[in-house]
């Protein structure tokens, strides 16, 4: 249990040095995650930054996540739930070009009209996010840091769905998945928070102007 996203960062950044962990970049998704990266950044001596991607919602069932696409359109679908469901591809190219500007949108608001991730070219990465549900953007975001170069990249996350993780672990671009706490009772990520009210855009790039 953790008290907040601060203190979830505090220990997740301690347990990251602790096993020698090094990252030129470290790289929240907004905005739950960015009270979390903060002090793992610091920790490690690494600047930080947003990497972004939306989640595809099945055909009148939103939350019901089919996969998610990053801001440079790169996606990851759950092939299995879209056979079961039976989703035509229309509809998934459709969503793809919608969630993909709103993931841009959401990276403009954080980076300044830059669109896109920092360069992450020949560098180590380590993305974080306040916990791991579905996956689903998570791996997405993964995909578009590899893609962009990257020599070594970390998910890093206080708490996660072991299902979830071990999907990450086998279909991700990542070279290590490290999660405090793999619960086998697992049902949400605010299940593992004493405080886990919801962070405005404005609070989360205040994390952002730290450095």
């Amino acid at each position: 249990m953790f008290t907040d996203r601060t203190d979830a960062g505090e220990q997740l950044g301690a347990h990251l040095a602790a096993e020698g962990a090094e990252a030129d970049v470290v790289l929240g998704i907004p905005r739950g995650a960015l009270p979390v990266a903060r002090p793992v950044a610091d920790e490690l001596g690494a600047t930080l930054d947003v990497v972004v991607a939306s989640k595809i919602g099945a055909p009148g069932n939103p939350e019901l996540a089919l996969g998610a696409v990053a801001s440079d359109g790169t996606l990851w679908l759950n092939d299995d739930l879209v056979e079961q469901l039976r989703v035509e591809d229309d509809y998934i190219d459709r969503e793809r070009t919608r969630e993909a500007e709103a993931a841009r949108e959401k990276v403009n608001q954080y980076r300044g009209g830059n669109g896109s991730i920092p360069a992450v070219d020949g560098k180590r990465v380590v993305v974080v996010d306040d916990g791991v549900a579905t996956g689903a953007t998570a791996i997405a975001c993964l995909r578009q840091v590899a893609d962009a170069g990257a020599t070594a990249v970390t998910l890093a996350v206080p708490v996660g769905s072991p299902r979830s993780l071990e999907t990450l672990e086998n279909e991700a671009p990542v070279d290590s998945v490290i999660a405090l706490e793999r619960p086998a009772d697992f049902s949400a990520v605010g299940q593992y928070y004493e405080d886990f009210r919801q962070v405005s855009d404005e609070r989360a790039r205040s994390y952002l102007d730290e450095q």
